[in-house]
């Protein structure tokens, strides 16, 4: 009933850990705090909360509108949903690295099990979209000492997102992304997110440059093969999203549904593709909630 039973830091220690097995977990991208407890009834091992979902929630483009404010708040929301840890995506840290050392603090605070901080410029851009560019490596790097250093919980997850492979094609593309990623783990980053990595042979040759977890961004439409979570296992990944495909589901749906309200009036031929009233009250736990106010309110005012 009402939140997680497992606190944040047990949710750290416990993403910490599963990375420390090798083993390759999958993180959906919940586009709110009610589609966070469905990923987690479905059996996945964590709640990836996408900057993108966040931004096209309150209807904007993701190009860095979005405040540290709106995105630990709706973190917070999503992530005391679920027993499960929740990654967040912090953007460029929202500024400098005084900026950045506040997001960390706010966003432990937050409840999130961990997050990314990229090397894009400011204003950034999505990470699969064409003209992006990105800082020099020094800059990069005191983004995560900053963070790094910020951090008061040791077990909350600090990765470094690298955005250099779009922005250096040619033959000598990957081996900039390679030396950025290195340079990242140096810096203190506990995990590197290579973004926008063309091929399968690309991931594993990361994966073979460093030695600290890797992330995989299976989201579609984008400059990356979409690629099973077997193959990506098979690669030795750690960690692999779907950041905005259960929005585009969800939304794909809903204009479906439009379209049919305008053509015929009414949903009577879709309700097999709704979620049940059953369904929805057995996610929210509604029986919880009517045992807890059948114990606080059975007493009797004396007359």
């Amino acid at each position: 009933m009402l939140y997680s039973k497992t606190t944040a830091e047990q949710k750290r220690l416990a993403l910490r850990e599963r990375l420390a097995s090798g083993e390759l977990l999958r993180f959906p991208g919940a586009f709110n705090p009610l589609s966070a407890r469905l990923i987690e009834r479905k059996g996945f091992d964590g709640v990836y909360i996408s900057g993108a979902v966040l931004a096209a929630d309150l209807g904007l483009p993701d190009i860095g509108l979005t405040t540290l404010s709106e995105v630990a708040g709706r973190g917070e929301q999503i992530a005391r949903m679920t027993e499960l840890p929740a990654i967040i995506d912090a953007d460029t840290g929202f500024g400098e690295p005084m900026n950045v050392a506040r997001t960390i603090q706010s966003l432990e605070n937050a409840g999130i099990a961990g997050c990314h901080i990229e090397d894009q410029i400011n204003p950034k851009r999505c990470g699969h979209l064409d003209g992006k560019a990105v800082v020099d490596v020094d800059t990069a790097a005191k983004r995560i000492r900053a963070a790094v250093d910020a951090r008061r919980d040791p077990n909350f997850l600090i990765m470094a997102r690298t955005d250099i492979r779009a922005t250096a094609d040619g033959p000598m593309g990957l081996d900039i992304a390679v030396d950025r990623a290195k340079a990242l783990v140096d810096a203190g980053a506990d995990a590197i997110f290579p973004e926008a990595m063309r091929t399968l042979e690309e991931f594993e040759t990361m994966r073979g440059a460093v030695d600290v977890p890797l992330l995989a961004n299976m989201t579609e439409f984008g400059k990356s093969e979409l690629f099973s979570a077997q193959q990506l296992a098979d690669i030795g990944m750690n960690i692999v999203i779907w950041p905005v495909s259960m929005l585009r589901i969800a939304m794909g749906a809903t204009g479906r549904a439009l379209d049919t309200l305008n053509d015929e009036g009414h949903l009577r031929g879709r309700l097999d593709e709704m979620q049940h009233r059953a369904d929805l009250y057995d996610l929210v736990d509604y029986e919880a909630y009517n045992r807890f106010d059948s114990g606080v309110f059975n007493f009797e005012v004396e007359r």
